[in-house]
């Protein structure tokens, strides 16, 4: 358990990663970041629809050969896990989506408005102060579901958990990027932005402990069945809404496509290995 919680923890804390480029200032490489993007989508299908949904199955289904009520059960979790992180998903504003990056590849963060735009720039730096905390707020709350996500893969399949932990991970640095850079601007503060935009993170590993300490009761049997099931859906809804279109936004589709197929490449490979 302590080390399904430490992986959570580095999955969250890779918004840092995030926070750190934003406050200094540095634009990200689209290529680069369609391929980590692209692999992380990989990484989370791949596990989704072959390690996850066919384990919450076999659960449901006592354990033995996997039945069609129990299939039925896992097919019910799967969407309703699909449909509880879109409703939370509804909460980023689509203005203020760490998933679009248009305008952020030039690294002008840094550039000063003129002298005589002085009344403009406070009105832009207050607008900035809203974005950035408007977003941090709604990741936050959007991140609870993704920790707990990552919480029960570790617990229930050690051996994807690495991969998981790596998309995650990877998914999460824009993440850090769309709050610090905002606040760092309103504010001219390096050490809120970076800060900010980490405590953000950190809603993951809460959200572990948020979900274990009001699911613990259901952490066996049937009740994992469903959660798997349900997290299978979670994953595929981040994928499919937020990674994939966030990698497509950069330019590079053939990059996307590639690395899509890598990142499942890779974590067939890490399952026949282990």
């Amino acid at each position: 358990m302590l080390i399904a919680f430490l992986l959570t923890l580095v999955a969250g804390g890779a918004t840092s990663i995030g926070a750190a480029l934003g406050v200094m200032g540095r634009g990200t490489s689209p290529k680069l970041l369609a391929g980590g993007l692209g692999l992380s989508a990989g990484v989370m299908l791949f596990v989704s629809f072959v390690e996850l949904l066919p384990e919450g199955a076999h659960v449901l289904s006592g354990g033995g050969e996997v039945t069609g009520h129990g299939t039925a059960l896992a097919v019910l979790s799967f969407f309703v896990g699909i449909a509880l992180i879109a409703v939370l998903d509804r909460l980023v504003p689509s203005s203020v989506s760490p998933h679009e990056f248009s305008g952020r590849m030039s690294g002008d963060e840094g550039v000063l408005r003129a002298p005589d735009e002085q009344a403009a720039d406070r009105a832009l730096r207050a607008r900035l102060m809203r974005t950035g905390t408007v977003t941090a707020i709604a990741l936050a709350l959007h991140n609870v579901p993704e920790g707990f996500a990552t919480f029960v893969a570790a617990l229930q399949a050690p051996e994807v958990a690495i991969p998981v932990v790596a998309a995650i991970a990877l998914h999460n640095i824009p993440e850090g990027l769309a709050v610090a850079v905002p606040v760092r601007r309103a504010t001219g503060s390096r050490a809120k932005a970076f800060w900010l935009a980490t405590m953000t993170g950190l809603a993951e590993p809460v959200g572990a402990v948020l979900g274990f300490v009001l699911l613990a009761p259901l952490l066996s049997g049937a009740g994992m069945g469903a959660i798997l099931a349900g997290v299978a859906g979670v994953m595929v809804f981040v994928s499919l809404d937020e990674l994939l279109p966030a990698a497509e936004e950069t330019g590079e589709h053939h990059t996307v496509i590639y690395s899509l197929i890598a990142g499942m490449a890779v974590m067939a490979l890490t399952l026949l290995v282990l």
